[in-house]
């Protein structure tokens, strides 16, 4: 009704404003047309249904703007549904354009948009390179979906080492934890569910190429792989290797744990500029 409304709009001389009905016995269009007054209220009603050859001219012309209405809406809904379960998953893109607020990956079907806050600091991404990121949402907008992606989320990591160790993807080797300063370091804490199975040696790889191929593509940034540990002194203990830790003592209420190391030790526990 409103398509039909809108091209009778385009006739010369048409009316100010129209009503549009439709009988469903008949089928049979009506047009009732309205002046506006001074306080844009319609006035004047009278019949303007257009005759003949107009009104099937009008009505093919509404027909094929519904359609290909209909074909756009279809479209974005078919893209929409097809990033929206993915939020999660990494995605390979084609750098279009970057500047100071955001840069935009060519993903295909759709456009990803990696904000200036979800990119690595120092990451220079350069026009027509590939690169991977994280999909952290999808949002239906008019235009289509709306892909927003991430460099510095700590999901990039985990999903990552899925990607490149086996033993991730089919559930014997557990990522139980996951710290990252993105850029710099991340920290991952890994359990096998099979004792044959030595997670950490899983995820390094044969001389470090799997954990090799996930630094390459962080640009460098350095992984640490630590044991799982179900008591949390002894996980606090292997989360701060290699620093020889003396005694971990765990405050329950506060759920805070002090550290005892020696002098020797106490640089290496508390990391570079504290990151441990």
């Amino acid at each position: 009704v409103d398509a039909l409304a809108t091209a009778y709009k385009r006739r010369p001389g048409a009316a100010e404003e129209v009503t549009v009905s439709i009988d469903p016995a008949t089928f049979g269009i009506t047009f009732t047309a309205y002046d506006l007054d001074e306080d844009l209220n319609l006035v004047n009603p009278r019949d303007d249904t257009p005759k003949g050859d107009e009104l099937g001219r009008i009505a093919a012309q509404t027909f094929r703007q519904v359609m290909n209405q209909r074909i756009r809406e279809a479209e974005r809904d078919r893209k929409f549904e097809e990033y929206a379960n993915r939020e999660g998953d990494i995605v390979t893109g084609i750098i279009q354009q970057t500047d100071h607020r955001f840069t935009l990956l060519d993903l295909g079907k759709v456009e990803a948009l990696l904000p200036q806050a979800e990119q690595v600091p120092y990451e220079r991404p350069e026009p027509g390179a590939r690169l991977k990121a994280y999909i952290v949402e999808v949002r239906k907008t008019t235009r289509g979906p709306q892909v927003v992606v991430s460099r510095t989320h700590l999901g990039m990591v985990q999903r990552l080492f899925e990607l490149e160790v086996p033993e991730i993807s089919n559930g014997v080797v557990e990522i139980k934890a996951c710290a990252r300063d993105a850029g710099h370091r991340s920290k991952m804490a890994v359990y096998s569910n099979d004792p044959n199975v030595d997670p950490i040696g899983a995820c390094v790889g044969a001389r470090g190429a799997r954990v090799r191929m996930v630094t390459d593509e962080l640009r460098g940034e350095k992984i640490d792989i630590i044991p799982f540990a179900a008591d949390p002194a002894e996980y606090v203990e292997r989360a701060l290797q290699p620093a020889k830790v003396r005694q971990v003592v765990l405050d329950e209420a506060s759920m805070t744990a002090t550290v005892i190391v020696d002098h020797s030790q106490r640089s290496l526990a508390i990391g570079k500029e504290g990151q441990n």
